[in-house]
């Protein structure tokens, strides 16, 4: 059964959880993956090792928590005055962390310590929160948009699809074939 800290606003259990969040980039930063233990993270953040056990079970479900955190946007996508450029600019942005050596090892986490698919879910929702901002901008604008379902189905999945599975070929000019689907996307709304 997943264990998913229970945090507080403010309180003990959210202090705990960023110390431990803390500790876990930094020791990243610092030693190979394969090398980092509970112990190891638990003395780096200031708690005992039992700490760590009971709020997220094990290693691999404490990495993938850090994980999900970490692929949270820090802030909305820019604003480049159309919806074709917005969604470009986020796209190439996308892309670009997410096909890192360090966007890959944090999806990879977030997908192995998460059995029942929650981490997953909330990664697609922040890229849908994302999405949802350019295409409220658009429609601000007044410019003809696809349903978010559309640009998700035809920019998010296939570019997910591809780093994890076949990353050869994904550059400038296949990025640009999907962003140019997602823009036609079926059923513009508008």
């Amino acid at each position: 059964m997943s264990r998913k800290p229970m945090a507080r606003p403010g309180g003990r259990s959210a202090r705990v959880q960023r110390s431990v969040h803390d500790a876990v980039r930094a020791l990243l930063a610092e030693t190979d993956r394969d090398n980092l233990t509970v112990p190891m993270i638990a003395a780096r953040a200031g708690v005992t090792p039992s700490t760590i056990y009971r709020r997220w079970g094990d290693l691999q479900e404490l990495l993938s928590d850090v994980a999900v955190e970490r692929l949270r946007p820090e802030a909305a996508p820019d604003d480049h005055g159309s919806f074709t450029e917005d969604l470009a600019a986020w796209a190439e942005s996308f892309l670009d962390e997410m096909s890192s050596p360090p966007g890959k090892a944090y999806i990879r986490d977030a997908l192995l310590g998460d059995p029942d698919g929650t981490n997953a879910g909330q990664c697609s929702a922040y890229a849908a929160e994302q999405i949802n901002i350019i295409l409220a901008r658009a429609t601000e604008r007044q410019e003809p948009t696809p349903p978010l379902e559309a640009v998700m189905d035809q920019l998010v999945a296939p570019i997910m699809y591809r780093i994890l599975f076949r990353p050869d070929g994904l550059g400038e000019a296949h990025l640009r074939t999907l962003i140019d689907r997602a823009t036609n996307a079926g059923g513009q709304e508008g």
